[in-house]
């Protein structure tokens, strides 16, 4: 059977697509292929407490299946288009904030909240203004938090729905997409193979490797993206509630003082767990929260990042990427865990270090030295923000603060895409995080609804 739309990918950008389409036109005929399990499928030995160490499971459970890597996230949207993706350079902003609403109540329809934390009330205005004070630059938005458990059942309340109308493929690796007559055919690793119509390229996070190669096989220029490299900070969370207790997701951007490199704040988790994750074969660091207060730990978690673009003669920013990614593997085995204090002092935490630490760890990590991991550019930038965070929320810069690493964020190389997200091959459409478009859940669930609308226009 040809089908007239295969979507690769069951992440959040996949979903959407799928979900618009069906929803719209119930005759179509569609396929998601997607490499990990279905959203009842997954289970990470981690996040069940069964190991404490990463146990390497292919796929792995965090990063692939249905929901993609957001759900084991908390579920946080971000409403705004000055961050969470680029989007706004291919659709207008005014357009994109509608599609991201629209995003929004889809999920409500299927049972998330309609509480929401903005940077638009009077407390907040008034941290921004002192967050100015110290060079710290608070980015506008309203967030909504679902929550990890929230989010992990609306998303099975989504997949119930779009079961019976879309034709799902699980532990199915799609190898290449090739042009075909009246649209493509895509190889499975399997040997068998799906024609549609139209392809829609989703691939998540974990696949954003595998769609630069597909677009290079394609004969699709790319012009590669970031890559984003930086530790996940914990401590106490009564450090950090006069933050989190005005703006949930305080997104926080700051210009070091040595290098004038800027570093920011990424996925605050207030009363969160630090968790490991597997990105194709490598251990690393993310964090996330339940909304439940049973579930919640006594910690707040956040990323600090510094973004790295390179030019000529150096252009693989994925590589790199993987390189320092490697580093923290080799020497701990996964994913390393680092006092403050201790690595200023320039000293490795070890096992009794650690134990004697007021901040306790959420995740069973290698105590170790991170400085032999993250280059020292980074390293000085991190810590200079820390030390301008401790002005903001006194207590940031304590000595038992733990530093996790490495926290890595892979983009994939972006082809050139029309402001309906099609690339030159017509009927051949591109969305989500893997395909670096996005950075987040808003955006990518925005994504994939234009990309949907932009084939029902044409059907």
């Amino acid at each position: 059977m040809k089908y007239d739309i295969a979507v690769i990918g069951a992440g959040t950008a996949g979903i959407y697509a799928a979900y618009e389409l069906i929803k719209q036109k119930p005759s179509l005929k569609i396929v998601v292929l997607e490499s990990g399990h279905d959203i009842y499928g997954r289970g990470c030995p981690i996040v069940a407490g069964k190991v404490k160490q990463c146990a390497g499971c292919k796929p792995c459970a965090i990063m692939s299946g249905f929901g993609g890597a957001g759900a084991f996230s908390d579920g946080k949207y971000n409403f705004t288009t000055e961050f969470g993706g680029w989007l706004g350079e291919y659709i207008d902003k005014v357009k994109l904030m509608e599609l991201i609403d629209y995003v929004d109540s889809v999920n409500v329809s299927f049972g998330a909240t309609t509480e929401v934390f903005s940077t638009d009330t009077p407390e907040a205005k008034a941290l921004e203004v002192k967050a100015l004070g110290y060079d710290l630059h608070l980015l506008q938005a309203k967030c909504k938090h679902l929550g990890t458990e929230r989010n992990r059942q609306i998303l099975a309340n989504i997949y119930e729905y779009l079961r019976e109308k879309v034709e799902f493929r699980f532990l199915c690796h799609v190898e290449t997409i090739d042009v075909a007559d009246g649209g493509y055919k895509l190889t499975l690793k399997n040997g068998s193979d799906v024609d549609c119509t139209y392809c829609v390229a989703a691939p998540g996070r974990s696949g954003c490797a595998w769609f630069t190669n597909v677009a290079k096989h394609l004969g699709l220029s790319c012009v590669n993206n970031q890559v984003d490299l930086g530790v996940r900070v914990e401590l106490p969370a009564k450090v950090f509630e006069p933050i989190t207790d005005v703006v949930y997701e305080s997104k926080l951007i700051y210009r070091s003082k040595l290098y004038g490199d800027a570093v920011r704040t990424f996925c605050m988790n207030p009363h969160g767990q630090v968790v490991a994750e597997n990105v194709d074969g490598l251990i690393t660091v993310n964090g996330h929260s339940y909304a439940d207060p049973k579930l919640q730990s006594e910690n707040t978690n956040f990323a600090l990042l510094v973004s790295n673009r390179f030019t000529e003669p150096f252009n693989s920013p994925n590589d790199y990427g993987h390189h320092i990614a490697s580093l923290s593997n080799m020497l701990g085995g996964g994913v390393l865990v680092q006092r403050f204090g201790d690595l200023v002092r320039g000293v490795r935490t070890n096992e009794h270090r650690l134990q004697h630490s007021t901040t306790h760890p959420t995740l069973a990590a290698t105590p170790g030295d991170l400085s032999l991991v993250l280059p020292k550019r980074h390293m000085d930038n991190i810590i200079d923000m820390i030390y301008a965070l401790d002005k903001l929320a006194p207590g940031t810069a304590n000595y038992d603060t733990l530093l996790y690493g490495v926290e890595v964020k892979f983009y994939s190389a972006r082809v050139e895409l029309s402001p309906e997200l099609e690339t030159k091959l017509p009927g051949l459409y591109a969305i989500g995080d893997g395909a670096g478009i996005t950075r987040g859940l808003a955006q990518a669930g925005a994504s994939g609804i234009c990309a949907a609308r932009a084939i029902l226009a044409k059907l």
